[in-house]
């Protein structure tokens, strides 16, 4: 099993990786979670798959994605998008309301959003949680390069039972609410005393 992130500078050296990211992505949203998004080839994407955005991935040798997430700076600007969260509280999104967070959504460099988690859904139950730690250990190790102090997430409303497991700093920073037959809130993930 091995951890990778991906950026546009960096994509060309992992082959197929990042195509098999968004295979991945369209199993679990569009095919599993049968939401309507975009796609081709069979690949699952949005406006904010950008040069800006992260994409780290925890898959075996010969590319299988097993799980994993995308990264954007609240920093990013593309057209009238910025990133997820804040588009939809600027009600720029129909499916995710814009009273997803208690407070403004931040424009800040130390803080990137996380969107588009996944495990794979026929991940054996006996590695599961193993998959899950190599993913928050790459989440660490990528806020460290990029100098990440925060994120924030758009995660099911479960997160709370595993996110001591996964031995991370979490805090709601929004309500519940149920997209697409699933129950979401936004959370703070905080990595500052983690940086060193």
């Amino acid at each position: 099993m091995q951890s990778t992130t991906l950026s546009f500078a960096n994509m060309h050296n992992h082959g197929e990786l990042f195509a098999n990211i968004l295979r991945a992505r369209r199993e679990s949203f569009i095919v599993r979670n049968r939401w309507e998004l975009p796609e081709t080839m069979g690949m699952e994407y949005d406006q904010y798959d950008t040069p800006q955005s992260r994409w780290l991935a925890v898959h075996d040798d010969v590319g299988r994605v097993l799980a994993g997430v995308r990264l954007t700076p609240t920093t990013a600007r593309c057209g009238i998008y910025s990133y997820m969260i804040r588009d939809a509280q600027r009600g720029l999104l129909d499916s995710i309301p814009d009273d997803l967070l208690f407070s403004q959504a931040p424009v800040d460099a130390y803080t990137w959003e996380v969107t588009r988690g996944f495990v794979a859904h026929d991940i054996p139950a006996n590695i599961r949680h193993r998959v899950r730690m190599r993913l928050v250990l790459q989440m660490l190790r990528t806020s460290r390069e990029e100098g990440i102090s925060r994120m924030l997430a758009l995660l099911p409303s479960n997160w709370g039972r595993w996110a001591a497991r996964c031995s991370l700093d979490m805090q709601a920073a929004g309500r519940n609410m149920n997209m697409g037959g699933i129950d979401y809130q936004a959370v703070w993930i905080d990595f500052s005393t983690q940086l060193h």
